[in-house]
């Protein structure tokens, strides 16, 4: 059973960092380590774990957990009697993201709500058979206002889990 469950990581540790080296414009062995990191959860990993479960080099491990820590995507822990620093994935940093996300969202919102007034008055002198359909902005517009307000009440949830962890 414990093979299996370290194969499936290994296979998402993969497959997440092929999905934060396309998103975040990681390095591939860096997109690796946040991957790692993320699937062992919040006991941590040390950096020799690093090392060893990616087949990576101390130096290279180094840097981009350096770089990680700096872009303050994970930071670390420490356990008392014990000098290995674990490392875990920031939270604020999902948070970070969700804010990003819905800033993109309603500057996207607001766009579409710009052409669909355009579109409103440019209907005005057209003929019926001419005029510009506004179904797909009215949708849009509608699916980004229920995504914000979802992805929304998660960034809450987030939040208020950290704050009850501390």
């Amino acid at each position: 059973m414990q093979e299996d469950l370290k194969k499936t990581k290994c296979q998402l540790v993969e497959k997440l960092g092929i999905h934060f080296e396309n998103k975040d414009k990681l390095a591939p062995v860096e997109a690796r380590i946040l991957s790692y990191i993320i699937l062992t959860g919040k006991q941590g990993t040390t950096f020799e774990d690093l090392v060893t479960n990616l087949s990576a080099s101390k130096s290279t491990v180094s840097t981009h957990l350096n770089h990680l820590q700096d872009l303050k995507k994970v930071e670390y822990f420490t356990k008392t009697g014990d000098r290995k620093k674990y490392f875990v994935i920031n939270h604020d940093t999902m948070v970070q993201g969700i804010s990003e996300l819905v800033t993109q969202w309603e500057e996207q919102k607001q766009l579409h709500i710009e052409i669909m007034d355009f579109k409103i008055n440019a209907n005005k002198s057209l003929d019926e058979d001419t005029q510009f359909s506004l179904d797909f902005h009215k949708d849009y517009i509608e699916f980004l206002n229920e995504a914000t307000q979802s992805i929304s009440k998660l960034r809450t949830r987030i939040i208020e889990k950290t704050q009850n962890s501390n």
